[in-house]
Order: structure tokens, then sequence, then C-alpha cells
């Protein structure tokens, strides 16, 4: 953004215009919303341009009738401020000379910082944020960024950052304001138009990382079958799945599959669980996996765990995996009874893709290879880590900020990462990022992560995943994510997996 705005301003465009142009969209969304501004509004003026549009709001309030007084901290710098600051005061706006009360029930405008902040508040400021949000929850605005974050981490300077009910970013979003870290801070996120024109807008192909919403849906790459494809030609698709302890994970991965529109779904599932899928999810032909001899005689490699963890290895070397187009691996398995390096081995040579979740990840970390067996493979691979699960795996990554370390993550496995949180990061080995930023908070929910993971390795089973690695996922968590928020019944996983199949058959038809 700020290479834009240099860009843009070295056509000839005065700084005073763009200082104009943004302060009017920002105070046309406030006058927009008269109920945030009944009982008046305090303008926290910052030294910066970004003080300059809190003045320009300032100006165009007041000239609408709304209360307005002023505040500045800290000594006005930019010559430009300072000529707003003094048309206010001509204008007769009030001006505090102590530090506000906390408690003051007037809306606060924060717009002290704004883009390319690199110090800590001071700690005054800090104090009075911490009480303010204390006192008065819900009435602050920041514009651009709020302010003590760094608007390109998300991560607060010494853990000290405005806590704003909403944040008004003007042109591009500034990554860090979609991190997990900022979301407590940032509130709710306002995209702000100042009329930059399209030659300056960066494309995809040099965005160092793509924002993925649900109007992007319709920009999707569907899979196109032939008019006469039998369902084995429609994507096939194996998961391995459940445990005796986690006996629903199965279910909400397969109810994520199908919804997927694979044309072939097939299981393995703990034999304690088969005679009741037949009832849910009728089209999916199920093998189980049998103790075996050696579990009989009380070894490792046994059907259920001793803490009802299924072993997979020898229901999955039964299997053919060479006819299928994608395979699963994960949801709910539980604890290990077989070694990785010799349950994983004929995956391999799979040359489908291979999606690897939830336990499937955990096993693999305590595998003698770790997070270096992903280098062996030849194909498409798909991790779907949490945070928990990515620690695990990848030890030696720090995750303080998700974008840098799924990048890592990917680069150093090969493997496209698909690093879950309140809004998911996708990386690719080649480098390139994806990211969702629009979700919602209310459909954090156990067993949704399966459900995800299904979807995946069905969607996954029906593109071409090989010429484009991290689309086809990164388009499955946007439209698993898209689903969850739409879903109006609850948000409890089985409901969210039928809302997707519905969203899924809605965008196919159009």
């Amino acid at each position: 953004m700020t290479t834009l705005e240099r860009e843009w301003l070295a056509s000839g465009l005065p700084v005073a215009a763009l200082m104009e142009k943004v302060g009017l969209a920002m105070a046309a969304w406030f006058l927009a919303r008269p109920e945030l501004l009944r009982e008046g509004v305090l303008v926290l003026v910052g030294p910066g341009h970004n003080g300059g549009d809190g003045l320009v709001v300032a100006r165009e309030l007041a000239q609408a009738g709304v209360a307005v007084r002023l505040w500045a901290p800290l000594p006005i710098r930019q010559p430009l401020t300072e000529q707003h600051w003094s048309h206010a005061r001509w204008l007769g706006l009030p001006v505090l000379e102590a530090d506000p009360d906390p408690s003051d029930p007037m809306l606060w405008i924060e717009a002290l910082f704004g883009l390319g902040q690199h110090r800590p508040l001071p700690e005054t400021l800090a104090v009075l944020f911490r009480e303010r949000e204390q006192y008065r929850p819900g009435r602050l605005v920041s514009l651009d960024v709020p302010a003590g974050l760094d608007g390109d981490t998300g991560i607060p300077h010494s853990g000290d950052a405005a806590v704003a009910m909403a944040t008004l970013t003007v042109a591009l979003i500034k990554k860090g304001l979609v991190q997990d870290s900022a979301l407590a801070h940032v509130g709710t996120l306002h995209r702000l138009d100042a009329g930059i024109p399209n030659r300056l807008l960066p494309d995809g192909s040099s965005a160092e990382c793509l924002g993925l919403m649900p109007s992007d849906l319709n920009a999707l790459s569907w899979p196109q079958p032939s008019r006469r494809a039998m369902k084995y030609e429609r994507g096939r698709v194996l998961l391995v799945a459940g445990s005796d302890r986690y006996r629903g994970a199965a279910l909400l991965a397969l109810r994520g599959a199908l919804a997927s529109g694979a044309g072939s779904v097939q299981a393995i599932v703990p034999e304690s669980i088969a005679p009741s899928l037949w009832q849910q999810v009728p089209e999916v032909v199920v093998a189980t996996a049998v103790p075996s001899t050696a579990a009989v005689a009380g070894q490792a490699d046994c059907g259920s765990a001793a803490d009802g963890g299924m072993a997979w290895a020898d229901a999955l070397a039964r299997q053919d995996i060479g006819r299928l187009d994608a395979l699963l691996i994960g949801p709910g398995l539980g604890s290990a009874c077989s070694p990785w390096d010799r349950a994983a081995a004929p995956l391999l040579a799979f040359p489908g893709v291979l999606v690897l979740d939830a336990d499937a990840l955990n096993q693999l970390a305590l595998s003698d290879q770790g997070w270096r067996w992903l280098q062996r493979r030849r194909a498409v691979t798909w991790i779907t880590p949490h945070a928990g699960e990515f620690r695990r795996l990848f030890p030696q990554i720090d995750l303080a900020n998700p974008l840098l370390a799924a990048k890592e993550a990917a680069a150093c496995s090969g493997a496209v990462v698909l690093l879950k949180g309140a809004h998911s990061v996708i990386a690719a080995p080649d480098g390139s990022v994806r990211q969702l930023v629009e979700t919602d908070a209310h459909v954090a929910r156990t067993g949704l992560g399966d459900v995800l993971a299904g979807l995946a390795a069905g969607w996954a089973a029906q593109g071409p995943v090989m010429e484009w690695q991290a689309e086809p996922l990164a388009a499955a968590a946007l439209m698993h994510a898209t689903a969850a928020a739409r879903c109006r019944g609850s948000s409890a996983a089985g409901d969210v997996a039928a809302s997707l199949a519905r969203l899924i058959r809605q965008l196919q038809s159009q």
C-alpha cells in the first residue's frame, strides 16, 4: 500500500487531495451510521497523515451537526496535518487539554498512527486503551490500522494495541489486519475505496498474498466431466478415518467428501463403526480394519489400539490405491499402533493426491523422519494442520506469523499446507500464499475440520490438481468457510456439511 500510494502521488496528485479523498470516504462511513454518533465524537489526532485523515472526518461530522471534540496526545509533525488542525480550531471544535475520560460515552475515532507503525504505544496510551475497553467496550473505531498494531504481522507491539469495534482500512486490506492475532483489536474490518486508478492496483500474479472472499466463489474453475461420465470417471476417493474413541470423525469426513460431488467414495473405518455407517451414508463403500493374528497375540499391529486408536496399515495394504484419484488419512484415527514408516510405505508411490489431516499428522510427527517424509512423495500432498499439529510436525518453525510459517513449511516439505485458524492460510511449495479473510467466528466447532478434510479429498479427486497444486485446496477451504457462514439452522458440523452440499450443487448448476 505504501508503494501504491507513492506511485499515485508521483503522478501529480497532491498529497492534500489524497488526504481529502480518504477522509471524505471515512466520514461518509460514519454519517451512514448515525446510531454511532448520537453521544458525540472524540477524535484522537496523531502526529502524521493518519491524524490528518481524522481531522477531515472531524470537520465533516461537525458540519453535519455532530458534537465533535479533539485530542492530540502527541505533537503534530506533518505540515498538512497542522493545517487541518488549524482549520478545525477556526471552526470552533473544542480541544481536550487533559487525557480523556475512558468512561466517556462519546464514540472515540482513533487516528493516531495508521500504516507503518513500528514502535510500541507510549505507556500512557496503552493504559488508556485498556481502560477504554474495560469501561466502554465497542465505542472505538480505528482509522486504517489500530494504534499499536503491526499492519504487516498483525502482532501488537509489546502486546498492547487499541481495541476497536471496527477498523476502516483504505484501498488494500493490510495483511496484518486479518491475522488471528489481530482480530480482537481490529473488530469488524471495512475496506474503503479511495478511488485508486485500476492501473495502479496489483494483479494476482504480483501479490505476495491473495485474500479469498465469498465473492471469489464466482471465479472458481469447476470440474467439467463428460456428459457420459460414469461414477468412476468423476473422481474416486478413499478415506481412512475414525476410531473407537472418535467414532463421529469418519461420518463427518465422509459427509464432506460426498458434498464435494466426487463420483465414488470409499472408506476404511474400525470394525466397530462399519455396521452403522450404511444407515447414514449408504452410498459409501466401506472396508474395515480387522484385528490381525498379531493383535490376538497382543502385539502392536492391531485393528484398534489400547486407547481406541485405529491401526490402518493392513487394511490400506489390501486396497488397490493405484486406481484412486485422492486418498485422505487422519480424521479421528487416534494413536498409532504401527510405525508410520511401515504403515505409510505404500503412500510414497501413490500417484493421486494424498491428504493428511489430524492424527495422521500427529503420527507422522512421531516418526523418525517427521516432516522430511513428505519430501519423498512424488505426487501432490496436501496437509491440513491446526496450530497444535503444526507445532508438533514443524517444531523448528516459529508460528508467530502464520503467513510466513505456512510458507516456510510448504517450501521445506514440498507439500501444500492449509494452516487452519480463524483465517486459514494456504501455502504452496512455489511460494504462493492465499488466506481466507471473511469468516464467521461463531462456526468454530468440533468436527468442522473433519468435514473440511473430506471435502478437500473429494474435491481433489475431481480436478486437475497436478497443474494447480494450491488453488483447489484454497477453493475447498473457501467453500467450507462460506457454507459454514451461510448455515442458518445451526453451526454444528453435520448441519454445515448439509449446507456445503447445497452450496456446491448451487454453484455447479450456475
